[in-house]
């Protein structure tokens, strides 16, 4: 049987790079998408051709309740476990605003999407999670969770500071149920992206060209969703064993302060 991951936003971008990559290694996936069904079947099926693997897909947007319980009931429903759940989905600001003129309605968006959705949508998972723990005489596998965030929690962006905010908030998402779950052997991670190459970024690729020639970071190109997919399929392989609240930059080294 294999493992199961249920991956939010992944039709497209991060998401469906980290798909991807887990389907590369076996996983079982439930695709989540909110409004690109045609977007999220594409993902499915070229998950599917990774190997002998199945790829259902489940419309639910994560900032509300109700979606939240139906994507977990999707998941037992289809496939009866879960072993790894990736907080993927969120949403950048539909107009890049000035912290001084920035108006509430954006604020609430990203917060509901970016922030309560995935912290909500863990709680569920969590209490399954724990649930399979406890009914499970496999004392080497366990579930994990991991969160996707940005470097935005920390860099100051002053025409997308309710983005920034948001990601700051997600960040603790980690450490909080990294310590609320490790009584249960159930790692909690956040991956960290920088400047990766999506539909996302694209708007602002001239930008960033420009700012990578300028060495923005050590390794000068554009992350590719693969990247981050990478890191999601090390943790759901278990080879960070002895870690959990861990913080793993996929950001070709942005985070370095550098003289």
């Amino acid at each position: 049987m294999n493992p199961v991951a249920l991956i939010t936003g992944a039709s497209r971008g991060i998401g469906r790079g980290i798909a991807l990559e887990l389907a590369a290694i076996g996983f079982d996936l439930v695709i989540n998408f909110t409004a690109n069904r045609k977007a999220a079947l594409e993902t499915a099926a070229k998950c599917v051709e990774k190997g002998e693997i199945r790829a259902e897909i489940c419309q639910a947007d994560i900032a509300v309740a109700k979606d939240r319980r139906t994507l977990i009931n999707f998941t037992r429903s289809t496939f009866g476990r879960l072993d790894l759940l990736v907080n993927n989905a969120g949403v950048a600001p539909e107009i890049r605003a000035d912290i001084l003129e920035a108006d509430e309605s954006s604020f609430d968006r990203l917060i509901s999407v970016n922030v309560k959705g995935p912290y909500f949508l863990t709680q569920l998972a969590a209490k399954w999670m724990i649930e399979q723990v406890r009914n499970s005489s496999d004392t080497t596998a366990r579930p994990r969770i991991v969160t996707i965030s940005s470097v935005s929690a920390y860099t100051a962006s002053v025409n997308r500071g309710d983005y920034c905010v948001s990601k700051a908030a997600l960040s603790m998402l980690t450490p909080l149920f990294a310590t609320r779950l490790a009584e249960y052997g159930i790692g909690v991670y956040e991956i960290r992206p920088g400047i990766i190459e999506t539909d996302m970024t694209a708007t602002v690729k001239e930008k960033y060209d420009a700012l990578f020639k300028q060495g923005i970071a050590p390794i000068t190109r554009w992350g590719k969703p693969e990247d981050v997919g990478k890191a999601v399929a090390a943790i759901a392989q278990g080879f960070l064993p002895y870690s959990t609240g861990e913080i793993i930059n996929v950001d070709g080294g942005f985070h370095l302060r550098r003289l």
